[in-house]
């Protein structure tokens, strides 16, 4: 454990994709591991199997991240199952895409909900036991599309863009109290989110290739360890290039 306090790690929509391989990735180092997820039960469960299989602790948790009580009841089960949330990792997102004109208000809404607004709720929850621990790890999931235009994408955008922003300035409030704050932008990754916009893109991205799920974990893992400690408030883009 390297001389990090006892605890366990929360990644919300971990039931598949990027948020499946930060689980696992998190399991590997050690951390006990709450996987969230709304729907797909089956998915949480062969993630969480795939973790004890290997020697792991984890427990899927189901709740819908923007639902405004769902916090609570997470950190609840997890802390009394594996103790304090240490890191946490704001990986759940959603997708309604149209041009701006064609965006219905709850499309919108339903976007920035779960999103943002369920990243700030889920990191003031966990603030609190961090900073008594004087000790924590924050990792938003981001996306380039909060850095650059991406025509169809305006709430997606907006959220992501807003969740960098987030970041930053939780970064500078907590930094002093040994809590990290970052976040972690992936570019084209071989996920079901990117279903749709894939084809598009790949002509863009110098590396010639989509990412993949544990290309991204791997970031996150790293901010996650004791290594980073000095790393805060920042926003680490994986993209291949696209962005350069």
């Amino acid at each position: 454990m390297n001389g990090r306090p006892d605890g366990s790690a929360l990644v919300t929509g971990a039931s598949r994709g990027i948020g499946a391989a930060i689980a696992k990735a998190l399991a590997r180092d050690g951390w006990p591991v709450g996987v969230n997820y709304r729907k797909d039960a089956e998915g949480a469960e062969a993630v969480v199997a795939e973790i004890t299989g290997a020697g792991g602790r984890a427990l899927a948790l189901q709740g819908d991240v923007a639902d405004p009580e769902t916090a609570e009841r997470l950190f609840g089960t997890l802390e009394g199952e594996f103790g304090p949330v240490l890191v946490l990792v704001n990986n759940a997102g959603v997708r309604a895409d149209a041009l701006s004109p064609q965006i219905a208000d709850e499309d919108w809404q339903k976007v920035i909900d779960t999103n943002l607004s369920a990243a700030f709720r889920l990191t003031r929850r966990a603030l609190r036991p961090m900073i008594r621990a004087r000790y924590g790890r924050v990792v938003n999931i981001a996306s380039i599309v909060g850095q650059r235009a991406n025509p169809g994408q305006a709430n997606y955008a907006a959220s992501k863009a807003g969740l960098v922003a987030l970041t930053k300035t939780v970064a500078a409030e907590v930094a002093k109290r040994g809590v990290t704050v970052n976040a972690v932008a992936p570019g084209l990754i071989e996920t079901e989110m990117t279903d749709g916009v894939g084809e598009k893109l790949l002509e863009h991205v110098p590396a010639r290739r989509a990412g993949t799920p544990d290309e991204v974990a791997e970031c996150v893992r790293f901010l996650t360890t004791d290594g980073a400690a000095y790393v805060t408030g920042v926003c680490l883009t994986v993209d291949g290039g696209l962005t350069a």
